[in-house]
This record gives C-alpha cells, sequence and structure tokens, in this order.
C-alpha cells in the first residue's frame, strides 16, 4: 500500500508534468537520514536490547507470577514510568497531535483526566485487587461473583479491545512514522517493528518489559521536549503559536465551506456542550467513564501497579504516572499545532484529492502532524534520536499489551478449557498467544486509515466508548456495592455489549464525509457525541445490573471477605484459601515466588542439574529459554508455606510514614491538575 505523493513545487515547470516522488521523502521534503541518525538508531536499539535480555536473565521466569507479576518486586520508580509509556504508545503521538492540529488544546484533557484517575487506581482499586489476590481482571470477577462465564466474556471482550485499539493503531502509527522518515513500505515497517518487540515480550515476562518502559519513559520525554522547543521558537513562542495557528489556512481549499478554518475555540479547553467538537459535559464526565476503564479496570494498566512489592510502592508509582500525564499536552498537543501552523498545506489540507495524495487519506491528514515536524525541524542525530523515540513509544505500549494479553489468554481463558494444564504449558501458550495477536492486526491497520475523518485519537475513543463503558459500571458496582449479583453483572454486561455494538457497526458502516460532502448519517452518530454515548451506556448498564440483583438471591457476606471496599481488611476465609487452588494444583496466586529460591529460572535449571538427568541439545536449550522452561519438576508447597506465602502477597499495610508521603503527593498532584485546567479552560 504505497502512497504516492505529486508535489509541484514553487519554481516547478509549469507543463502540467507532476514530479512523483517516494513517501519519504516527499513528506520530509527530500531529507534522507544521515549516518548519526542511524547511528543513533542502532545504538537506542542495542541498548533496549541489552536491558531487555539483563532483566529477563534476572526475572523468575519460569512461574505464572515471575512471568506476568514480575515476581511481585517492582518498586514506584518502574512502575511511575511503565505506566506512563504503556499509554503513551506512538498512537498517542500520532492521535494526540492529530486531533491537536485539527481542533486545538482541548484534547489535551483526555490527558489531564488520567491523573485523577491514577490516584483512584492506587488508593481505591489496587488495595482491593491485592487482598484479592488475582493476577487478571477477570479472574477479579470471577472471585466476586463465583461466575466462569463473566470472567470468559472479560477476557474475550478485553482481547477484542486490544486488538481493535490498541494493537493495530499504534502498529498502524509507528509504521506511519518509519514510513515517512525512511520511505519505506508500511507494511515492511510493521513486520521489522513487530519481530524486535516480539522477541523480548516473549523470552522475558513482565520484569523485562517494566524496565525496558522505564527506559524508553526516559528517552520519550527528553526527546519530545526538545522537539517542543524547536517548535516553539520556530512560531515565536505561545504569543506567536495563537496567531499563526488561527491563520493556518491551506492554499487548496474547497468552495462554500468553513472545514479549512482553524476553530475560533481552538485554544480553550471547555467547548459548546452542544455545538463543540470536545463538549465540556463529555470531557468531564463522559470521559471519566472511559479513563475508568483505561486506567482501573484494564490488564495492560492495572498489572503494573499489581507487580509492586508494597502497597506503598504501587501509590507511588500511581503518584509518579500522574505527574508524567501532565506533559503530553505541552510535548505533543501542542507540537500538533505548531505542525499545523508552519506547514498548513500538508497538515491542514480538506480537499478530498489533495489530501489522498499527500498521505492516501481523503478526510484529512492531521495524522502526520508530528512526523512531518519531526522530519522537518530535528537536526542530524536529533532526528534519529526523535525515531527511536517514536520506536519506543510504540515498542513499550506494544510489549505491555503483549504482555497482558497473554496472561489473560493464558490464566482465563487457556485454564478454562484445559483445567489440567501445567504452568510451563501456560507459559508456551501465552507466548503462542502474542504471535496470533499481531497477525490479526496486521490485518485490521487498512480499515483504520479510512475512519473517523482521518483523525487516529478519535478512532481510538470513538471504539473505547461503544464497548468499555459497561466494563466500568460493573467494577465500580462490583467494589462498592455488596449487594450485586452474579445474573445482574451478567445481563448488565449482555445488555450494554448489545447496544455498544449496535453503535459501532452503524459508525462503520457509515464513514465519515469529506470536505464539502453532505452528511448522510444517521442522527445518532451525528448529533450524539460519543462521550455524551459513553455516559449513557454506563448509567443504563448500572441501572440493569442493579435491578436485576434486586431481584435476585443476595452473595452471603462471608464469600465477599477480601472482594470489596468495605471488605478489604477482612482476615482470609477458609473457602478462599481453597479457592485459590487451581483444579491442577495449579496455584493462581499473584506470584510465582515458590519456595526453593523463589522458583526462578536459575534456581530451577540448577535443581534439574543435580537430578542427574541427559544434557539437551542447542537447540533444546534455546526453546527452553525462549518459553520460559526448565527440566526442573515443578516443586509443591506445604498448606502451611502456602498459607504464609498467601497471607503476604495479599497484605495491604504500609508504614504510617509512607503512607503519609504518599498522601501528601497525591494532593500536590491534584493541586496542580485543577490549576491547569483553571489557566486552559
Amino acid at each position: 500500500m504505497s502512497m504516492e505523493l505529486a508535489v509541484m513545487r514553487p519554481g516547478a515547470s509549469g507543463n502540467g508534468v507532476r514530479t512523483v516522488t517516494a513517501p519519504g521523502s516527499a513528506l520530509g521534503s527530500g531529507v534522507t537520514l544521515h549516518a548519526y541518525d542511524i547511528g543513533v538508531l542502532v545504538v537506542y536499539f542495542a541498548f533496549v536490547i541489552g536491558v531487555g535480555v539483563w532483566s529477563s536473565i534476572r526475572a523468575s521466569r519460569g512461574t505464572i507470577g515471575g512471568y506476568f507479576l514480575a515476581g511481585r518486586s517492582m518498586t514506584w520508580w518502574p512502575i511511575g514510568a511503565s505506566l506512563m509509556s504503556s499509554n503513551v504508545g506512538s498512537g498517542l503521538f500520532i492521535g494526540l497531535a492529530g486531533t491537536g492540529a485539527a481542533g486545538g488544546l482541548a484534547v489535551g484533557g483526555f490527558e489531564w483526566n488520567a491523573t485523577w484517575l491514577l490516584l483512584a487506581l492506587g488508593w481505591i482499586f489496587v488495595p482491593v485487587y491485592i487482598a484479592a489476590g488475582v493476577v487478571t481482571m477477570p479472574q477479579y470477577l470471577k472471585k466476586r461473583f463465583g461466575s466462569q462465564r463473566i470472567q470468559v466474556y472479560m477476557s474475550v471482550l478485553s482481547l477484542i479491545l486490544y486488538i481493535f485499539t490498541k494493537i493495530s493503531t499504534d502498529i498502524f502509527s509507528g509504521a506511519l512514522f518509519i514510513q515517512m522518515a525512511l520511505g519505506w513500505n508500511l507494511y515492511l515497517s510493521t513486520v521489522i517493528l513487530l519481530v524486535v518487540t516480539a522477541i523480548y515480550t516473549i523470552a522475558g515476562g513482565l520484569m523485562a518489559v517494566i524496565y525496558t518502559d522505564a527506559l524508553q519513559t526516559v528517552i520519550m520525554v527528553g526527546g519530545a521536549l526538545v522537539l517542543m522547543f524547536l517548535g516553539f521558537q520556530e512560531v515565536g513562542w505561545y504569543a506567536g503559536l495563537e496567531q499563526q495557528y488561527r491563520q493556518a489556512i491551506p492554499n487548496v481549499t474547497v468552495p462554500n465551506t468553513t472545514c479549512h478554518l482553524p476553530r475560533p475555540d481552538a485554544f480553550h479547553m471547555f467547548r459548546d456542550p452542544v455545538n463543540g467538537d470536545i463538549p465540556w459535559p463529555g470531557l468531564i464526565f463522559g470521559l471519566t467513564v472511559l479513563a475508568t476503564w483505561c486506567w482501573c479496570t484494564d490488564q495492560v494498566i492495572v498489572q503494573r501497579s499489581l507487580s509492586a512489592k508494597s502497597m506503598s510502592h504501587a501509590k507511588g508509582g500511581s503518584v509518579l504516572g500522574g505527574y508524567l500525564k501532565i506533559l503530553p499536552m505541552f510535548f505533543i498537543v501542542m507540537p500538533g499545532m505548531i505542525s499545523r501552523a508552519l506547514y498548513p498545506d500538508e497538515v491542514g489540507c480538506v480537499d478530498p484529492d489533495t489530501c489522498q495524495r499527500i498521505c492516501g487519506a481523503r478526510v484529512g491528514c492531521s495524522n502526520i502532524a508530528y512526523p512531518k515536524l519531526v522530519i522537518a525541524l530535528m537536526p542530524v542525530g536529533l532526528r534519529g534520536l526523535m525515531i527511536a523515540v517514536i520506536m519506543a513509544a510504540l515498542m513499550s505500549s506494544l510489549t505491555s499489551i503483549f504482555n497482558s494479553s497473554s496472561t489473560l489468554f493464558a490464566v482465563d481463558v487457556w485454564q478454562r478449557f484445559r483445567r489440567k494444564a501445567t504452568e510451563q504449558e501456560l507459559m508456551v501458550v501465552g507466548r503462542v498467544f502474542v504471535v496470533f495477536l499481531v497477525v490479526v492486526s496486521i490485518f485490521w491497520i487498512p480499515i483504520i486509515q479510512s475512519s473517523n475523518s482521518g483523525q487516529l485519537f478519535d478512532y481510538i475513543q470513538s471504539v473505547t466508548s461503544y464497548l468499555a463503558p459497561p466494563v466500568t459500571a460493573l467494577f465500580l458496582l462490583a467494589i462498592f456495592c455488596k449487594r450485586v449479583t452474579e445474573p445482574g453483572a451478567f445481563w448488565g454486561l449482555m445488555f450494554g455489549l448489545a447496544v455498544g455494538f449496535l453503535r459501532m457497526t452503524l459508525e462503520f458502516s457509515y464513514s465519515a464525509p469529506a470536505c464539502g460532502e453532505v452528511d448522510q448519517r444517521p442522527a445518532v452518530l451525528k448529533d450524539f457525541h460519543y462521550l455524551y454515548f459513553a455516559l449513557l451506556l454506563c448509567g443504563l448498564t448500572a441501572i440493569v445490573i442493579v435491578t436485576v440483583s434486586l431481584c435476585t438471591t443476595p452473595i452471603p457476606e462471608e464469600k465477599l471477605a477480601r472482594l470489596t471496599w468495605w471488605t478489604r481488611n477482612h482476615p482470609h476465609s477458609e473457602m478462599d484459601m481453597e479457592a485459590h487452588e487451581g483444579p491442577s494444583g495449579v496455584s493462581e496466586m499473584p506470584c510465582g515466588e515458590y519456595p526453593a529460591g523463589g522458583g526462578g529460572a536459575e534456581n530451577s535449571s540448577q535443581g534439574w542439574e543435580q537430578h542427574g538427568a541427559p544434557r539437551r541439545s542447542w537447540g533444546k536449550l534455546l526453546w527452553g529459554w525462549c518459553c520460559g522452561l526448565s527440566g526442573a519438576p515443578e516443586q509443591g508447597l506445604t498448606p502451611a508455606k502456602k498459607a504464609a506465602l498467601e497471607q503476604k502477597l495479599t497484605s495491604i499495610e504500609e508504614p504510617p510514614l509512607w503512607r503519609s508521603v504518599c498522601n501528601i503527593n497525591a494532593v500536590l498532584l491534584l493541586a496542580i491538575n485543577v490549576f491547569l485546567w483553571g489557566y486552559f479552560a
């Protein structure tokens, strides 16, 4: 799928002959990567793979908790950095900057809203999840309601959302960036990226993912801040941006339309509740529904906090993540607006034929805002670093999603059908599933290109708003309302899925009109904003859940010990201890801290040597390392040791000093957040 750009530069011969160039050189105005840029890229990739291999050697990769929860040993700073980088993928760089270029500052509110929900994760949700002793979110629902069907449904829904809103959009945007920077084919770029990413996810597990995330967050924030300063310097800082953005009108416009004009409210966060592109009630209330799903119930994010070595470290990670989420407004959204101010003909194009030539999409080219700025403004060497930043963003979010998806599939879906599955089998199945995800996502990319006015961020948020609100309603009620029962939860989810799926089907049946075309979509699509729809769907689902629950028998109080906000400090019941044993004796504890030295790969391999088994070939040893397998017999736990380990891993106690430090930091973070909302409102 090559995108060709016909360029007629000033001073070119006017004989009608157009020069057709490769997308990389066209979009980069003839820029090619210097040897220094390539050197920076090579050093970066070598460093990342080195960190991944180092952390995967350290990790206990041969157990469920070692591979999927980093052995519950992470401290606050890598967790905070990982929370940021698993969310800020290349999709967010391309999407946020693109929507900023098209509509102004308001989209930055999506990032600032996240700060509140990250604190809710650390102070409200994680204590309940840790007390319940779970590895995955569907596993929590199974314990809370005692239902297999909710667990499997939630796992499948999460995997569908990952493929459609996370993996495919990140791959598409990362490949778009490489295509612009290097002029490579979109699919070749995709394959190369995925191979590197999948290798260290499959080999290393969550510890490799979190440490590489921490490294990539530093590179990402540093590189993006450099580009931000260069961009502001180019337009004359904030005052210059305001002036130039309002005048950023392309030369080729569609007659009798206004879609080429920048929005008059571009520099306001709060916009008209009826006619605004991001209405303010939707931004505050509707967005909170989506953000609660994303930050408090989504496996990718919660898994990072569950890997914390203590409750205080989980809270500290949330606070650091909250501070980092304030930054994208300044280093992604505003550079997107700068890009439109500097290059209105490309980034702000509105004529469908012109847009098709520039970026291959008839509905607009705002997605190229960030890559265009990088190629045009970054000096030699730093350009290579910036491409590395986008690769970092892409790879860190993809590795996070791959690891979490393999956790969901292995623990929640595969164990449902293979009740006697061993830990080693679950390790292999999780890794094979990553390969399957990659293939499905690549096939979905062409659909993303043509949807939602060419604004990738709008596509991500709108699909989420059709499928995620019922999940938000269910988790909030499961944690705060003891009266909710399994039939209520299940039928609420089914109702929410039916309504959300109906709207999503309509969305994909009617494409958004290009500039000058008549909008033939039904009123429910063009007049009912997706953020309002998210709020309505969440409310309706909650009503169904509560109504059905009140008509059914309540769950006995003793079965809710450590599973709700009100019962999180209750002592472990005998039934709860038994529930931790799967049918095959595979412990479902959120650990993997098996005795005999913690069950790490090194210890178990030493044990295997001692058993005098025959030496294996290099091929088998390499396969065993990739899959976290050792030849050691699996070691069981005595009931007493299991009880002690369970007690330690589900403790939500905190030292008073560190609890106070976390609380003070949280209040300070919220004060800064409120000030910023007020300043830009």
